[in-house]
């Protein structure tokens, strides 16, 4: 059974350097999303709508993969991508409470994963779970987030503002301004805290 590799391009964009702001251009790649707004009082590691969200990615996520390999005609096996969320701060910007932000939560798909496959698996896992109201949510859709600026942020929650601030000052001596939506990318469990190993992506569209 063939299992297929991350591409040159996905790998660049999924492993970036600690030491340095990138500018990248990211493609069009297919992902399953759920929207949803943080709690107030609450973040990632201990939003229940986030936990939510996330189980349930990755239960549709997963159930696609054994699906792909136990395909007959053609047998693929691969591994599955990080949790992902756009996240769409309000006035304050405030990175560390973000009450009342806005996210959509989402995990990238391969390309012989289908909209049909993508349906059947929700199927399968709601007669298996039941009406779960996020089952019903979740879609599969395109997204092409084009021109942007990332670094990988290795510490804690709280010290996110901080490489903002560093993404920042970066893209405006590039001469450009950061866009939105505000992009992280789950290299560790978000669910669990350790601040001298936690690794997430953070990417920011970028326009001039």
């Amino acid at each position: 059974m063939p299992k297929l590799e991350l591409s040159e391009e996905i790998t660049q964009l999924y492993a970036p350097s600690a030491r340095h702001v990138d500018l990248v251009e990211v493609p069009e790649f297919n992902f399953i999303m759920l929207d949803g707004e943080i709690e107030t009082g609450t973040r990632p590691s201990n939003s229940e709508a986030f936990q939510t969200a996330l189980n349930t990615l990755n239960g549709i996520s997963f159930t696609l993969k054994f699906m792909s390999k136990l395909n007959r005609k053609n047998p693929v096996d691969y591994n599955t991508m990080p949790l992902e969320a756009l996240w769409h701060p309000t006035k304050e910007n405030d990175y560390k409470n973000r009450i009342k932000w806005a996210w959509t939560m989402m995990m990238m798909q391969p390309e012989h994963i289908t909209i049909d496959m993508f349906e059947n698996a929700v199927a399968s896992l709601k007669k298996k779970q039941g009406e779960i109201p996020a089952l019903t949510l979740a879609r599969f859709e395109p997204f092409h987030e084009g021109a942007a600026a990332q670094i990988m942020h290795v510490s804690s929650f709280g010290l996110i503002p901080m490489t903002i601030e560093r993404i920042n000052a970066f893209v405006n001596d590039e001469n450009y301004t950061l866009n939105q939506p505000y992009h992280e990318i789950y290299i560790s469990d978000p669910r669990h805290e350790n601040p001298e190993k936690e690794r997430t992506i953070l990417r920011y569209p970028i326009k001039k």
